[in-house]
């Protein structure tokens, strides 16, 4: 790009810090770094012309796992790395409502529940199972139980008819949750440049050289939070995963209210404007899903219209309105990755698809490294 002296000047030079993306991690971060610094030039990338990757695109989640998520992370994380993990998704939450507050979120706590169709009854017996053991785990975080057994009151089709409720879960307005962030940033006076992809950076001794598609520039500082798309500028364990969403048009009388995961949290549906938001089927192509390319998959597409009509909606006609993909970054490790790469380069990355609770405060912690 064949910049001029003025765009040089007011947007390129002493730039102190430069985040790397512009969602909920990005904006958090840099509302720190000015909170800390309140002199500090900030300047944010974003390669796509809102926030992209999935702090746009999810589903609106106030959530930190389901009974069976829970289950079976223990199979590969130590009691005390669960604990540590819903701590920080629950403390999370709470920074968020509180940064932007509830009324600027559409934040609602109408509860969460799972639902097992008829061939996970094993599934449904074992989260059973171990209801009371996962209950006395996290009890000294919520000081009561979170889980219990309730009956099918919403005509769902296909499943057992009972199912795991958890009072503590929310739902909230993804968009309205982003205006609210962008305006805070905006208000600090500090800039975001949109469609800007980064491809590389060079670190001297005291700056950075950063690498774009168009352009490149110094900033005394980098940090990296673009999640799912960071792998093509670090080294860490850290893959993409593209999740799936599809939203009906409106349903009148539509008496489905709160939050539901199916299949282990690989599908999640809600009511939003008396409309079903349903994602998730990534398990059906975890291939193909290992992805940082937006699309739809027609097997995926295909399966979530089938648990629409078969189980959600076995009543109900409605239609498809909107279909979209969000791009998460994920690991063998349910934990975030917040480290310095050197002096002079961060990263807070690998959010596991759990942005929503944990981006505020990964985000803060990204900041705090310098």
């Amino acid at each position: 790009m064949n910049l001029s002296y003025w765009e040089i000047k007011s947007w390129l030079s002493n730039i102190d810090y430069t985040i790397v993306g512009s969602g909920i991690v990005g904006l958090n971060c840099a509302l720190r770094l000015k909170e800390k610094f309140p002199k500090a030039k900030i300047l944010i990338l974003e390669k796509g012309s809102l926030p992209e990757g999935a702090s746009t695109k999810n589903a609106g989640f106030a959530c930190f796992g389901s009974m069976s998520e829970i289950i079976d992370d223990l199979k590969s994380h130590s009691e005390s790395e669960i604990i540590s993990l819903i701590k920080k998704r629950t403390e999370g939450l709470k920074y968020l409502r509180n940064l932007i507050g509830d009324n600027n979120l559409n934040y609602k706590q109408n509860g969460g529940f799972e639902i097992f169709t008829k061939k996970d009854i094993d599934l449904f017996e074992n989260c059973q199972l171990k209801l009371n053991e996962v209950n006395k785990l996290l009890k000294p975080l919520f000081s009561s139980s979170v889980f219990e057994i309730k009956d099918n009151a919403f005509g769902f089709k296909k499943i057992v008819d009972k199912l795991i409720f958890n009072p503590f879960e929310g739902q909230l307005d993804t968009g309205m949750m982003m205006e609210a962030l962008l305006e805070k940033v905006k208000r600090k006076n500090i800039k975001i440049l949109n469609n800007i992809n980064v491809t590389s950076f060079l670190e001297n001794n005291n700056s950075v050289e950063i690498v774009t598609e168009n352009f490149s520039y110094r900033s005394s500082k980098l940090f990296i939070a673009a999640n799912g798309f960071s792998n093509k500028l670090l080294n860490e364990k850290i893959a993409p995963a593209r999740a799936q969403v599809l939203i009906t048009k409106p349903i009148e009388n539509l008496q489905i209210e709160g939050t539901f995961h199916l299949d282990r949290g690989y599908y999640y549906f809600r009511n939003i404007d008396n409309r079903i938001l349903l994602g998730g089927g990534r398990n059906l192509d975890f291939k193909k899903e290992e992805t940082d390319k937006f699309g739809l998959n027609d097997t995926i597409q295909s399966e979530l219209e089938l648990i629409l009509k078969n189980i959600i909606l076995p009543k109900n006609e409605f239609e498809i309105d909107y279909r979209w993909s969000g791009i998460m970054g994920v690991g063998t490790k349910k934990t975030a990755i917040v480290k310095s790469i050197s002096d002079n380069v961060f990263c807070g990355i690998r959010l596991g698809g759990m942005g929503v609770a944990i981006g505020s405060i990964i985000g803060n912690e990204l900041a705090d490294k310098i």
